[in-house]
């Protein structure tokens, strides 16, 4: 009791119940307007995460993803302890295990296998590029801690780039002496088509490569889609471009200086 000051939902355009549910769950609901109101919207899981700097005022922030599947009550207080305790810690990043459902939903659930874009691009090109952070078993992963200090000084970067934005920032400001792991347990959540996390991987690594300073064509991710019965003579491809964004947002403190 008394650990958590705000619990805040930032609902980034929602059309669900969303807005209801977490209300009749005790928090506060802010939107992407309400939160920074004088600030054109952009789209995307970075914008949602740095106007919410604009609507909380706690010292320590927690970010928990909102598509978790029972999560447990207790990563809050798991992640907010090496604040607490640890001397010059700004950044808390869990790890988990991440169960993979195969199929639809109620298909199977594999026990590991979660978490593709991470083993397949994030720690890759990490071990290429800032080996030190290799260490790191979830640099993706969306529920961490940090201290309003780091949040607010450092810049946000666009939709999925956010995660990895946020640890190459830290550690090039403040040295892997900043960065402290908590162990979770087990992360169930949505897992997405390939499609999607395609085009998620396109931002990751366009952030990846800004941070590291090597340059990015700024080119969307085209990606192909069999349409019609199999075959040689029936099946035809449609084609989809996601765009990627280079455009980060500025350190909050620049437009609301504490």
């Amino acid at each position: 009791d008394g650990l958590v000051d705000e619990l805040i939902v930032l609902d980034s355009g929602s059309t669900d119940d969303t807005e209801i549910r977490a209300v009749a769950a005790g928090a506060r609901v802010v939107s992407r307007e309400q939160a920074l109101p004088e600030v054109p919207i952009r789209p995307g899981k970075g914008e949602a995460l740095w106007r919410s700097l604009a609507a909380t005022s706690g010292d320590i922030v927690v970010f928990v993803d909102s598509d978790l599947i029972n999560p447990n009550p207790m990563f809050v207080p798991w992640l907010v302890g090496p604040l607490l305790m640890g001397d010059g810690v700004h950044l808390v990043k869990s790890f988990y295990r991440r169960p993979l459902q195969v199929g639809d939903v109620g298909g199977a659930a594999g026990a590991t296998g979660g978490g593709r874009v991470t083993e397949l691009v994030a720690r890759p090109l990490l071990a290429a590029l800032r080996p030190e952070l290799g260490g790191i078993l979830q640099p993706l992963g969306g529920e961490y801690a940090a201290t309003r200090e780091l949040l607010t000084s450092v810049p946000f970067a666009p939709g999925y780039g956010v995660e990895i934005g946020l640890l190459l920032d830290t550690f090039d400001r403040l040295g892997l002496g900043a960065i402290a792991q908590v162990n979770l347990g087990v992360r169930a959540h949505r897992n997405r088509p390939l499609a999607e996390l395609g085009a998620m991987s396109r931002q990751v690594i366009a952030t990846l490569l800004s941070r590291c300073g090597i340059p990015d064509s700024g080119v969307g991710l085209t990606q192909f889609f069999a349409v019609g019965p199999e075959g040689p003579d029936g099946q035809s491809y449609t084609q989809h471009t996601s765009p990627v964004s280079l455009a980060d947002r500025p350190p909050m403190k620049v437009l609301r200086p504490r």
